[in-house]
C-alpha cells in the first residue's frame, strides 16, 4: 500500500480544478495565481476531468460549493485573499495573492489548516534568514494587506497602546472562537494593564460613517477620559510603528504587529495566536505548539500564499510584491492628499486619476480653485496666479509616453508632474533641474540609468513611437530638411 500523500504532494498532482458559482470565476487574477492548473466552471467539471472544487473561505457560496463537490465526489480547496493582497480594497481590485488550503482555512480555529502544518515545519537557517529579511522588507515597504490608505500623521506618546476593533459579523471573529463580548474584554484589559497610557482605539471608517457596525457604540465616561478613537481611513504602518503594545481579537493587524516587533495581546484565536508569540486570552488548540517568529512568518508569507506579479502577470515572490508595494506607497504619498484639477478634458481626467491615485481629486474651474484655496493641478503652462511652493502641480507628457499620439487620444503610459515649473520652460526652475543639481545618484542608480539608455537605443524607442520602417535619405543632391 503506498504511503499517504502529504498535502503538498496532493496539490502538486492537481492539473484541473473547477470553480462553483460566479464569484470565484470572476477573479481576474485567478488564472495567474493558479498557474499550471486548468480552471473550468462547475458545469464542465465532469467533461474536463476536474480533480477538485474551489470554495471561497467560509462564505455561504463556499458551503454551496462544498455541498456540490460532495455530490460529485470531489475534494474541496478553500481559497482566500493572501496577507499581502493589493493596493486597493477587494471591491476595487483583484487579489495579487491568495492562500490555498486543502485542510481548512487559516482563520477558522475550529479545525486544522494547511497553514498550521506549515508553521510546524522545522526552522532551517535558510528559512530563518529569509523570514527575518521579509520582516525587514515589510517594515521598509510599510506594507499591509490593503495599501490604499495614506499614512497616519498623528503622534503617539511613548507607552501608548493600540486597540483594534473590527466590523460586526466578520467571519474571522467566530472563526477565532470569539464573539462581541471579546472586544469589550479586550478594551478593559488594555485600560487595566496600562493604567497610565493613552489607549488608541482603531475602528473601521465604515463604522464611523454609519455604513457598518463595530463593537463600541459608546464608551463610558471613564473610558472616554483615556481612549482616543481613530475612525479615519489611515494606513496601519504608522500606528504599529509607534504603539508600545497592540490588542486584537482576530484582526490581521495583530500579525503585522508581530512583524513590527510589537507585543501582541489576543482575545481570540487568530492564525498567529497559540504559538507562544502573543499573550493569549484563550487556550491554544493542542495542534499549535510554541515556535519562533520566523517559522510563522515563513509559513504565512512564503509557503502558504501564491503571488502574481502586478506588471508581468506571471508568478511572483513575496519579496518582489513587497518591493513593488513599497514603491506604490511611496508614490501615493508623494503628492497632497487632496487636489483640485483645473482645465482637464474628460479623457485626461481619467489618466490623471491613475497617476495621482493616492490623492482625492476635485473638479472645478479656475474660480472654484481660487475660492477653495488648496493645491491645484494644471495641464502644461496654463497661467495661474502666484502661489506658495507646492500649491501648484503641472502635468505634461513624459519622455517615453506611448505608442501613438496624445492628439489621437492614446492613453499615456508616463506623465511628468512638476511642482516648480516644467522641463521645457527655461524661464523658471523645474523639478528636473532641481534633481540634476541636488540629487545624489549612487552607483546602483547610475547602472540602472545606463541599462535603460541601452534598452531605449536597442529597441529604437522614442516618445510616441509612431511611424513604420527605417528612414532613408532621398536620392538627391539637394539639402534635405
Amino acid at each position: 500500500m503506498p504511503a499517504a500523500l502529504s498535502s503538498d504532494d496532493r496539490l502538486s498532482r492537481l492539473s484541473c480544478v473547477a470553480w462553483h458559482g460566479p464569484g470565484v470565476g470572476r477573479i481576474a487574477t485567478l488564472p495567474a495565481l493558479l498557474d499550471g492548473w486548468r480552471l473550468v466552471p462547475a458545469s464542465r467539471a465532469q467533461v474536463e476531468g476536474a480533480q477538485a472544487v474551489l470554495a471561497w473561505g467560509r462564505k455561504p457560496s463556499a458551503r454551496r460549493a462544498q455541498a456540490w463537490a460532495t455530490r460529485q465526489g470531489l475534494p474541496v480547496l478553500w481559497i482566500e485573499d493572501g496577507f499581502l493582497r493589493s493596493v486597493g480594497l477587494g471591491a476595487d481590485e483583484p487579489p495579487l495573492s491568495i492562500v490555498l488550503d486543502d485542510e481548512g482555512i487559516y482563520y477558522d480555529a475550529h479545525g486544522p489548516s494547511r497553514l498550521e502544518r506549515l508553521v510546524r515545519r522545522p526552522l532551517t537557517e535558510a528559512r530563518r534568514s529569509r523570514a527575518d529579511a521579509l520582516c525587514r522588507a515589510w517594515r521598509t515597504a510599510r506594507a499591509s494587506k490593503y495599501n490604499q490608505a495614506r499614512e497616519w500623521t498623528g503622534t503617539m506618546a511613548p507607552g501608548d497602546v493600540l486597540v483594534v476593533d473590527q466590523t460586526a459579523g466578520d467571519a474571522s471573529i467566530a472563526g477565532a472562537l470569539a464573539d462581541a463580548s471579546s472586544f469589550h474584554r479586550m478594551l478593559e484589559a488594555a485600560l487595566d494593564e496600562h493604567p497610565t497610557a493613552r489607549i488608541w482605539l482603531k475602528v473601521h471608517p465604515d463604522v464611523v460613517a454609519g455604513r457598518k457596525r463595530g463593537h463600541f457604540d459608546r464608551l463610558t465616561p471613564g473610558q472616554q477620559a483615556r481612549v482616543t478613537v481613530l475612525g479615519e481611513a489611515v494606513h496601519p504602518a504608522g500606528l504599529l510603528a509607534q504603539a508600545a503594545a497592540v490588542y486584537v481579537v482576530s484582526s490581521q493587524m495583530g500579525f503585522e504587529a508581530l512583524l513590527w516587533g510589537r507585543p501582541v495581546r489576543c482575545f481570540g484565536m487568530p492564525f498567529y495566536a497559540g504559538w507562544g508569540l502573543s499573550a493569549d486570552e484563550l487556550p491554544a488548540p493542542a495542534r499549535r505548539v510554541p515556535v519562533e517568529l520566523p517559522a510563522l512568518v515563513h509559513a504565512a508569507l512564503v509557503d502558504y500564499p501564491r503571488y502574481t506579479d502586478p506588471e508581468s502577470g506571471g508568478a511572483a515572490s513575496p519579496e518582489r510584491l513587497l518591493d513593488w508595494m513599497g514603491l506604490q506607497r511611496r508614490l501615493r504619498e508623494g503628492f497632497p492628499a487632496e487636489l483640485m484639477a483645473v482645465g482637464f478634458s474628460g479623457w485626461k481626467r481619467a489618466s490623471l486619476t491613475r497617476f495621482l491615485a493616492g490623492s482625492r481629486l476635485r473638479s472645478g474651474g479656475a474660480a472654484d480653485a481660487r475660492g477653495w484655496g488648496g493645491p491645484v493641478v494644471l495641464w502644461g503652462r496654463q497661467a495661474w496666479p502666484a502661489a506658495a511652493p507646492g500649491q501648484v502641480l503641472r502635468v505634461e507628457d513624459g519622455f517615453l509616453r506611448s505608442v501613438g499620439l496624445g492628439a489621437d487620444l492614446v492613453r499615456p503610459l508616463s506623465w511628468v508632474i512638476d511642482g516648480r515649473g516644467l522641463h521645457y520652460d527655461a524661464r523658471r526652475p523645474s523639478d528636473l533641474e532641481h534633481l540634476l543639481a541636488e540629487a545624489d545618484f549612487d552607483e546602483a542608480l547610475l547602472r540602472r540609468a545606463a541599462a535603460l539608455r541601452e534598452q531605449l537605443v536597442a529597441r529604437s524607442l522614442s516618445k510616441y513611437n509612431v511611424g513604420t520602417g527605417g528612414w532613408q535619405r532621398p536620392a538627391t543632391d539637394r539639402p534635405v530638411v
